[in-house]
């Protein structure tokens, strides 16, 4: 059988992470998401979003990318919300049977306006 395989990043919330007042986690979430948007413009990300109501509440999203993982490693470091201290990228491969899963370009929110209003 032939597999797949893609890069997996899980964004997790670190122990320890700054506590920042709402108006700047406003801030960082919308550059966290222009960064992401842009990381789907060029190709690199394939699919990502939150995870909601999970057993583990410091598990806060994923992505799924089209490049090798120390390629992903470097992107991530780059993410406004990595550097901040309020995530951290865990990089993992994922092995799938080949053809199993397919991704469809779509648009992504690039801030939490656009996110809430679909514009």
């Amino acid at each position: 059988m032939r597999f797949d395989q893609h890069t997996v990043v899980l964004l997790v919330r670190p122990d320890g992470a700054p506590d920042l007042p709402q108006d700047a986690l406003d801030r960082l979430q919308d550059a966290h998401l222009a960064h992401q948007a842009g990381l789907v413009e060029q190709g690199a990300v394939l699919a990502a979003g939150p995870f909601l109501g999970g057993d583990d509440e410091r598990i806060r999203g994923i992505a799924v990318l089209s490049v090798d993982p120390q390629m992903a490693r470097e992107l991530y470091a780059n993410d406004p919300a990595v550097r901040a201290g309020r995530l951290e990228a865990q990089v993992l491969s994922w092995m799938v049977p080949e053809g199993n899963v397919r991704f469809e370009q779509v648009p992504v929110p690039r801030s939490m306006l656009e996110a809430a209003t679909g514009d």
